[in-house]
């Protein structure tokens, strides 16, 4: 029986976030002997969105796709470059008409196909898009594992634990991992499901933990004790952590052998997933 390992790295949030990603990332891909690598990249323009030029620098530094959340269009060029740029993936339950796409089928080392669903939960998300459970059913009508493709990876960006398990386990079985984001906290809840898919509540962000979810910490606390906002939030410029999981999937049926943690960087306990 063989595997292949999938690397997902969440949210990069700011330059020092990014800028990690993009030192780690190659020897990673190396050391650890990844065969695909997906990047939440929603963050990575000071914390509120991605520009082109960064896209294609995490491209660069080894990432196969990028997907996003919530902040996709925060950096209004993304509207203009998210349908020239097919490893770019913005939420599926979108609108039909967004630009961009919120599902695609990548190669892999090896040539396996990956199928990468980028799609938001629903509760306590702004904006409010289609329901997630209809979305993720109308795609997999469409595709299935070992016929459409090999693996099916879903970065599921949502606020609440509940729906974010909800989710997974709707598909357990029927997909390779969900990997949650969003919240920028790693959860130690990683695990694969009964049917066989990878599952954790949230991968973490690639940021400052010395933060308050990546960004600084004095105008989020500023508005926490007096409800008044003095200033803008500015992503954190501290030493960043790199955070994700490692995924090993069977090739054989898609559905995952193991799923850990990775976290490289200062003030989280360092682990890799092999």
């Amino acid at each position: 029986m063989s595997t292949m390992r999938i690397l997902f790295l969440g949210d990069m949030v700011g330059r020092r976030g990014r800028t990690a990603v993009f030192e780690q990332l190659p020897g990673l891909i190396g050391n650890l002997e990844i065969d695909f690598v997906i990047v939440n990249g929603e963050n990575a323009a000071g914390g509120f969105g991605i520009t082109e030029a960064i896209l294609e620098e995490t491209l660069a530094a080894g990432a196969d796709v990028v997907t996003t959340g919530n902040h996709v269009w925060d950096q209004k060029e993304a509207l203009t470059f998210a349908d020239r740029h097919s490893r770019f993936l913005r939420p599926a339950n979108y609108p039909a008409g967004t630009p961009g796409r919120g599902v695609n089928v990548f190669e892999a080392q090896g040539g396996a196909r990956i199928m990468v669903m980028n799609i938001m939960g629903a509760v306590f998300v702004n904006p409010a898009l289609d329901d997630p459970f209809r979305c993720v059913e109308e795609q997999l009508k469409a595709a299935s594992l070992g016929e459409t493709a090999d693996a099916i990876i879903i970065d599921f960006h949502a606020e609440i634990t509940s729906e974010k398990q909800c989710f997974a386990h709707f598909v357990d079985g029927r997909v390779s991992a969900v990997i949650g984001t969003h919240t920028h906290v790693p959860t130690a809840d990683h695990r694969v499901l009964e049917g066989g898919t990878a599952y954790i509540s949230d991968a973490g962000m690639c940021g400052d933990y010395d933060s308050s979810i990546g960004m600084d910490k004095e105008e989020p606390l500023n508005r926490f004790v007096t409800k008044v906002p003095r200033g803008r939030f500015e992503a954190a410029d501290g030493e960043a952590t790199v955070c994700g999981v490692g995924l090993e999937i069977d090739t054989g049926t898609g559905l995952a052998k193991s799923i850990a943690p990775l976290r490289i960087g200062p003030r989280l306990d360092n682990v890799l997933p092999w």
